[in-house]
C-alpha cells in the first residue's frame, strides 16, 4: 500500500491549460515544472495530470496514438520524466492518466486490426465478425477497413473499444471472446507493458480512466474485478508502491479489484451533484438544496467498502462544470471546508482554488462540447493572457475568461480574505489532525432531508473532530448531546451550544475538538 496516499491532496492539471512557456498558445511540462512551488504551497501533495500521451486529440488526449510516446506540444519523454524528478524533490507524487479501455483509431495497434489478414492485432480491439453484426448496447464504427466486422466503440467514433473478452460470451456470437482468450489476454499484457514502462521512468500510479468498464457483458462487475486484481498481483510483483485510483464510482467493487481508491463520479447514482451542480445546489446560500440521497449513497458505499474512507471526492475535473458556475463568494469557501474534511483524498481542479469561472459561450475543442467552459486556461497574473502564454489571444488553445474581473493566483495570494487562502488554511488543518485525512473515520450526526446543517463526525485514534457546515444564509440549529470542546477552524462564525441544542450561523463552517 502507498503509505503516501493517508494523507495525499491532490492538484488536478489539465496539461493543455496549465502553463505555456515556449509560446505557442498551449500549456506545456515545463510550465507545470514552474508551478511546482505554486502548488506545494497551496499546500497540495500530489499531482494527478491528464493524459499527454501522443494522440490527434479528438477527444482532449483520451483518444491514445501511442501510450509509451507523450505528445511533442508538451515536450519530450525526457521532459516529463523530469516532472517526475522535480516533483519527487519536493516530496510530492505524481499520477499520469491511463487510458485503458480504448485508444484512438490512429493507433498503430489499431491500422494493424483493420487488416483483413489475422495478425497479432487482430483481436485486440472488439469486432464483430461480419459488418453488418453491430455489438450490442454499443456504437460501432464499419464500412471503414478491408476487414469484415464492425468494431465497438467505448464513447466518441474516434476511439474503439480495446478487447479484454466477456465476462458471459453469448454462444451465439462467436467473435465475442472470453476473458481467457488469446487475445484479451494480449490486450492485458500489452497495458501491464505501459505501465511498465513509466513506472520505470519515474511516475508513482496512476488515475484510471473508466476503471469499470473494461469488460463487456459484465453487469455485476465480476469480470473487471478480476482483471484489476490480475493487475494489482503484476503491480505488487514488480511495483509495490505504484498507486491506484480508479475512475469506477463503485468503491466496493474498484478496492476489491486492488485500487487503493476510487472516484466519486459526477454521474450515475452518487448524487455528488446534488452538492455543487444542479438547480439548486446544497452548498448554495438560498438554503433550497437537499444533502441527504447523497449521504445515503455515500454510507452505502462506505459500508460496501469496510469503512475504509477511500472515495475521493473533486472540486471538479475536466468533465463537469467549474465549481463557481453555481457556487459564488463564500458558498465556495464553505464548499472547500467539506471537501478538505472528507475522507478519501481530496482532488482540487486547476483554477478551483481561485474560484476560475465557467467561460460562457465557447466553440468546442479537441471534443470539449458542453466541458470546454471549464477547461480555460489558468489565470495567473494580470499581464497578458493572465500569465498564461505570450502567444496571440487568437492562439491560445482555448480562449480567455474576458472577464474583466476574472481571478488570478496573484490577486488572491495578496489577498489574506481569498478563496485560496482559505483553502490553504483548510489543507493545513486537515494536514495537522489524522482525524480529518484519507483513512479517519466519518460518522453522519445531522443530515436530514431538505434541512441543514450537515454534521459529522471524523475519528482516528482518540481524537475526534466535528465538524459543521451550515451553507445556508440562515441560523440554523439541531439537537445532540456532543459538546464542542475547543475550536479548530471557524469560518462565518461560531457555533453556540445551549441545553442539548447548537445553534449555527448561516454561511458558516467550523471544525471542533471534542
Amino acid at each position: 500500500m502507498s503509505k503516501w496516499l493517508d494523507n495525499a491532496i491532490f492538484y488536478e492539471i489539465y496539461p493543455q491549460s496549465f502553463c505555456d512557456t515556449n509560446g505557442d498558445g498551449i500549456g506545456d511540462f515545463q510550465g507545470i515544472i514552474d508551478k511546482l512551488d505554486y502548488i506545494r504551497e497551496l499546500g497540495c501533495n500530489a499531482i494527478w495530470i491528464n493524459p499527454c500521451f501522443l494522440s490527434p486529440f479528438g477527444d482532449a488526449g483520451y483518444d491514445v496514438a501511442d501510450y509509451c510516446k507523450v505528445a511533442p506540444r508538451y515536450g519530450t519523454n525526457e521532459d516529463l520524466k523530469r516532472v517526475f524528478k522535480e516533483v519527487h524533490k519536493r516530496d510530492m507524487h505524481v499520477l499520469l492518466d491511463l487510458v485503458p479501455g480504448h485508444t484512438s483509431v490512429e493507433h498503430p495497434w489499431f491500422r494493424e486490426s483493420m487488416k483483413a489478414a489475422r495478425n497479432e492485432y487482430t483481436d485486440r480491439y472488439v469486432w464483430t465478425d461480419v459488418v453488418w453484426t453491430a455489438p450490442e448496447g454499443m456504437g460501432c464504427l464499419r464500412g471503414i477497413s478491408e476487414r469484415d466486422g464492425a468494431c465497438a466503440i467505448n464513447f466518441f467514433s474516434s476511439q474503439p473499444a480495446l478487447n479484454y473478452g466477456f465476462y458471459q460470451p453469448d454462444p451465439k456470437q462467436k467473435w465475442q471472446q472470453s476473458m481467457e482468450d488469446e487475445g484479451p489476454r494480449a490486450t492485458l499484457a500489452a497495458m501491464e507493458d505501459v505501465m511498465r514502462f513509466w513506472l520505470n521512468m519515474g511516475c508513482d500510479g496512476f488515475r484510471v480512466d473508466m476503471a469499470g468498464s473494461l469488460v463487456k457483458n459484465d453487469p455485476e462487475g465480476k469480470g473487471t474485478i478480476r482483471l484489476w486484481q490480475k493487475v494489482r498481483d503484476f503491480l505488487d510483483a514488480e511495483f509495490p508502491d505504484a498507486a491506484m485510483v480508479s475512475e469506477w464510482g463503485e468503491p466496493d467493487k474498484s478496492l476489491q479489484g486492488g485500487f487503493h481508491m476510487d472516484f466519486l463520479l459526477h454521474f450515475g447514482p452518487s448524487h455528488y451533484n446534488d452538492l455543487f451542480r444542479c438547480e439548486e445546489p446544497y452548498f448554495s446560500s438560498r438554503g433550497k438544496g437537499d444533502v441527504s440521497e447523497f449521504v445515503a449513497k455515500y454510507l452505502e458505499n462506505y459500508e460496501k467498502s469496510e469503512k475504509k474512507g477511500l472515495i475521493c471526492i473533486p472540486s471538479g475535473n475536466h468533465d463537469m462544470d467549474r465549481l463557481a458556475r453555481s457556487l459564488h463568494g463564500d458558498e465556495l469557501k464553505v464548499a472547500f471546508a467539506f471537501l478538505l474534511s472528507m475522507p478519501g483524498a481530496p482532488f482540487i481542479y486547476y483554477g478551483d482554488e481561485i474560484g476560475m469561472h465557467y467561460v460562457e459561450g465557447l466553440t468546442s475543442v479537441e471534443g470539449g462540447y458542453n466541458r470546454t467552459g471549464s477547461r480555460s486556461p489558468m489565470q495567473w497574473d494580470d499581464t497578458t493572457n493572465a500569465g498564461f502564454s505570450s502567444a496571440p489571444s487568437e492562439e491560445l488553445y482555448i480562449a480567455m475568461d474576458p472577464d474583466k474581473n476574472r481571478p488570478t493566483a496573484k490577486a488572491q495570494m495578496e489577498d489574506p480574505d481569498s478563496l485560496y487562502h482559505e483553502v490553504q488554511k483548510l489543507i493545513q488543518i486537515r494536514q495537522n489532525h489524522k482525524a480529518l485525512q484519507s483513512r479517519g473515520e466519518i460518522s453522519f450526526v445531522y443530515a436530514e432531508k431538505n434541512a441543514y446543517p450537515l454534521v459529522y463526525l471524523r475519528e482516528a485514534g482518540e481524537e475526534k473532530i466535528l465538524v459543521v457546515i451550515n451553507p445556508s444564509a440562515k441560523e440554523q440549529s439541531f439537537c445532540s448531546d456532543l459538546a464542542p470542546a475547543k475550536t479548530l477552524y471557524s469560518f462565518g462564525g461560531e457555533v453556540h451550544t445551549e441545553n442539548g441544542t447548537i445553534t449555527v450561523p448561516g454561511g458558516s463552517a467550523g471544525f471542533y475538538l471534542l
